[in-house]
């Protein structure tokens, strides 16, 4: 397991804020994206990005991850150009019309994620934990941003092949502390773990995560639980994405009870009310 030495801050630190990971969080999710598995949070235009931005603001976001490189099952892969083409004008928009939004872009390379923090954004949400980009991890230290390190194995388009572990959090384990290691080399330590809930894993293996997710919220470093709408909570129920905000809300509240920091979902609103719950359930 990591050992937090010297102690990571509880914190991270940004120009116009400071956000304390003392409570959870809520990142909305913004895919700029016309393949995304939930059709619901796909913004095809500028205006339609503002219009969700505002509502997720409205509802209690803490960060607004922005997405142009649909990450799901068998995706088409897409070229740098496109994905920027995409991305960097919502990027724009959202930081000049919400100067104090906290904005969180969903990239695994390192090209887009420079240019991206140069538009406005403040996070990097790497789904790949930089073995995609071998220059990511650099990159972050140069810009000097909160990076969230997400285990997945392989690619989008192949990674549903690549589910046979011999223990899977034991593994993951041995994934985190080896990347938070190098991060940490580099002078990086706003550091966001990601479990990866989806990304060559199972059903089975992601509920045996979710089970084990107090085994990553012990390490010291904040984690992100992005459970929103996944097939482990539609499929077992013989139901669709568009009708798994019931199961979603299960699946945060097991989230929270072990520790998670952040919540990345589609429907803001029920997350923030589903943190408040738990709260007060804990007294």
């Amino acid at each position: 397991m990591i050992k937090t030495n010297p102690p990571t801050a509880s914190s991270w630190q940004f120009a116009s804020k400071t956000v304390d990971f003392s409570r959870p969080h809520v990142m909305g999710i913004l895919n700029i994206t016309p393949d995304s598995f939930y059709a619901g949070s796909r913004q095809q235009d500028i205006d339609a990005a503002l219009r969700k931005t505002a509502q997720f603001l409205e509802e209690g976001a803490t960060f607004i991850d922005i997405g142009a490189y649909s990450s799901r099952p068998g995706a088409a892969d897409i070229s740098i150009g496109d994905e920027l083409a995409r991305l960097l004008p919502v990027i724009g928009a959202v930081s000049r019309e919400f100067p104090h939004a906290l904005i969180s872009v969903d990239t695994f390379r390192a090209d887009v994620a420079s240019a991206a923090v140069a538009a406005g954004a403040h996070i990097i949400n790497d789904i790949s934990g930089g073995t995609l980009d071998d220059a990511m991890f650099d990159t972050v230290a140069r810009l000097g941003v909160p990076y969230v390190l997400m285990h997945m194995r392989g690619t989008p388009q192949n990674m549903k092949s690549l589910t046979s572990y011999t223990d899977l959090c034991a593994e993951l384990e041995v994934f985190f502390a080896d990347r938070v290691g190098i991060l940490r080399k580099k002078g990086i330590t706003q550091i966001c773990l990601d479990p990866g809930f989806g990304f060559a894993k199972t059903i089975d293996q992601n509920y045996e995560l979710l089970r084990s997710l107090g085994r990553f919220t012990a390490i010291g470093l904040p984690v992100l639980a992005g459970l929103s709408r996944k097939s482990m909570s539609w499929k077992p129920l013989g139901i669709k994405a568009g009708e798994a905000l019931n199961a979603t809300t299960v699946l945060n509240t097991f989230a929270l009870q072990q520790g998670a920091s952040i919540l990345r979902v589609h429907d803001v609103r029920e997350a923030v009310e589903c943190i408040r719950i738990s709260e007060l359930y804990r007294g």
